[in-house]
């Protein structure tokens, strides 16, 4: 992969990773508490779900950032677009969709099914 490549999905990369920092560091969405006494049951069931899914949102933002932090090592490292499962090359289609993926699509579908 060319160095104009690799520095369009760097530039990719780390905008991505200020988005999710810039939306971390304003608390956007803190956590709501759980339910408590307050309330009828389901203002309860309401604000347990909605603490759910906050969680599972910092969860996944979480592990978004991880991976885009594996992505910046592979471009250091040289092996960034190379899937570390079978070896070969990423396709520019999903690196375009997913830049920090480090698997390519058949290794994913492999993964998944």
């Amino acid at each position: 992969m060319g160095a104009i490549n690799v520095g369009r999905y760097m530039q990719l990369l780390l905008a991505k990773r200020r988005e999710l920092a810039d939306v971390r560091a304003e608390g956007v969405n803190p956590v709501p508490g759980a339910g408590g006494p307050a309330g009828d049951v389901m203002d309860q069931a309401t604000a347990d779900t909605d603490a759910l899914i906050h969680i599972r949102l910092r969860q996944t933002d979480g592990r978004l950032l991880r991976a885009i932090d594996e992505a910046l090592a592979r471009i250091r490292q040289g092996t960034y677009g190379v899937c570390s499962s079978c070896g070969q090359f990423i396709s520019k289609a999903r690196l375009d969709a997913v830049p920090w993926t480090r698997l390519c699509r058949g290794c994913k579908e492999r993964q998944q099914g």
